[in-house]
């Protein structure tokens, strides 16, 4: 077979030219998915950016389940229209410059494999240095932008062509763990309409967009929204599991993954792998996930987690102190190597910053006459836990372990949702009899996604204590005391603690 008729094959099928530049590049074959029921969903969205290159669709919208290949399938769609056109010009956005530069520099690649070049005889300009921003010999160009990032000067398309010449692609407009947030939503859509969709060097310029539909009122919820765009927009929606629970890709996931995920993580479930996210107010925990135990599991060692008031205001804001075992889980009669937690004791208090040190030595003080001590005390960099922190520090025989919260960390809403499979799996225990059990889980059946809830004082030392045992693993570092340690660390506390009675509310 000649180039000639090679040429031939690979214009007329992008599937088949992604398939074989695929190999090419990566060594590798580009497997197809094999749902029961359903057509391959890559011969679903290749059909549906044929059509977009054929100028029948001017804007369209792909959802689709993180890991099933939509990255690569625009990185080729880029490549194999430039074949064909190479004066095309394309603007490639992501929520991050550097995920739209990557994948712009794998279209580079693509069109400097000397394959590419014999067969379609496109080439970049010499002049092109950058990997991520380049230009071909015939004038096309291919841009990265991260959302919110700047375009100015760069356009989609081509002035006054009926063929096709381009167009602005948007790869996950949203970070899936920036999405709960409702400035960044708003700032995501006003980038769109005020910036990106002018981008366009012609009203027949299309506007490829496929990503996850990740919230109830983010970039492509809103689309569907009748009157949020006065676009008409072709939406195709690919869930992970069909009407009927078959497996969109069971080489990837199979059924049994799809409705465990289903079951421990339904918030992330519904809105990345079934494109249908739950609505925002929705309840991250549900009541019945938190066994109830009428004797205490054999703890391995016990822990302190505290959140702290985030003001002076101690009538506007609780200080909450949970005191937590670690144990392995018991099936038939045989331990398990699946770690748990055991909530043993919790205590709110509206307390002013003065009595800060006072209630936290009384709670220790109380923990450490449990049958297992506490080992460690984990406070929040934060407000008035920056001053209790300072005043623990020198106490001896228990550790103090900071915890930092940074932009790496994500809302507090993501922080629910990171261990809600935690929860999902019954991981987390209450005494029958304790006097916090019912309140505590009822609050934390409260939590919303977003962020809709009152109070979530005792919920942050929830997912505190998660992370650091289950997680982490931190809180299962913790040293070991022998009693005369033990007795230290009891005189240590008692001689600068004393009972606040009038201050302190016990959970009940």
């Amino acid at each position: 077979m000649d180039n000639t008729e090679r040429r031939a094959r690979l214009l007329g099928s992008f599937l088949l030219f992604t398939q074989v530049f695929y190999r090419i590049r990566t060594g590798r074959d580009f497997v197809l998915s094999t749902p029961t029921g359903r057509e391959s969903h890559f011969i679903t969205v290749s059909k549906a950016l044929t059509r977009v290159f054929r100028g029948d669709c001017r804007r369209l919208l792909i959802a689709l389940p993180p890991r099933y290949g939509k990255s690569e399938l625009v990185i080729h769609f880029i490549a194999w229209a430039m074949a064909r056109y190479p004066d095309s010009n394309f603007i490639y956005t992501s929520y991050s410059t550097s995920l739209a530069k990557r994948q712009t520099e794998t279209i580079r690649s693509i069109i400097n494999l000397r394959e590419y070049r014999e067969i379609f005889g496109v080439e970049i300009d010499k002049s092109s240095s950058a990997k991520h921003e380049f230009k071909t010999q015939k004038g096309g160009t291919v841009y990265a932008a991260g959302e919110a990032g700047t375009v100015t000067g760069m356009g989609a398309g081509i002035q006054n062509s009926e063929r096709f010449g381009g167009c602005i692609v948007i790869d996950d407009i949203h970070k899936p763990t920036e999405v709960t947030s409702d400035t960044i939503r708003k700032t995501t859509n006003s980038w769109f309409f005020n910036t990106l969709k002018s981008r366009v060097n012609g009203p027949e310029t299309p506007i490829l967009a496929i990503m996850q539909i990740l919230h109830e009122d983010d970039f492509p919820s809103n689309i569907l929204k009748e009157g949020f765009d006065t676009d008409e927009w072709e939406v195709i929606k690919i869930p992970a599991l069909d009407e009927n629970l078959n497996a969109l890709n069971p080489s990837l996931h199979t059924r049994e993954q799809l409705l465990k995920m289903k079951e421990t993580m339904p918030y992330e479930f519904a809105a990345q792998y079934q494109q249908d996210p739950q609505p925002a107010g929705g309840g991250i925990f549900k009541e019945e996930w938190f066994p109830v135990l009428e004797t205490e599991p054999s703890l391995i060692g016990t822990f302190i987690t505290s959140d702290t008031a985030e003001t002076d205001k101690s009538y506007n804001d609780a200080t909450v102190f949970s005191f937590w075992g670690v144990y392995k889980i018991h099936e038939f009669g045989q331990q398990t190597d699946v770690y748990a937690l055991h909530c043993i004791d919790a205590v709110e208090a509206w307390i002013e910053p003065k009595d800060l040190e006072n209630e936290c030595r009384q709670f220790i003080t109380e923990c450490m006459r449990h049958p297992v001590k506490p080992q460690s005390i984990a406070i929040e960099k934060k407000s008035t836990g920056v001053t209790l922190l300072s005043m623990l520090k020198g106490m001896q025989g228990i550790r103090v372990i900071e915890i930092e919260r940074n932009k790496s960390s994500g809302s507090k809403t993501k922080r629910f949702l990171d261990v809600q499979s935690f929860a999902a799996k019954r991981l987390i225990s209450f005494p029958r009899f304790g006097k916090h059990t019912n309140q505590f889980i009822k609050h934390l059946g409260k939590i919303t996604a977003n962020d809709s809830h009152r109070y979530d004082d005792m919920a942050d030392t929830f997912t505190d204590a998660i992370n650091l045992a289950l997680v982490d693993k931190v809180a299962l570092l913790s040293m070991k005391f022998d009693e005369k340690r033990e007795a230290e660390v009891l005189s240590a506390i008692n001689q600068h603690s004393h009972r606040t009675s009038q201050s302190r509310k016990n959970i009940w």
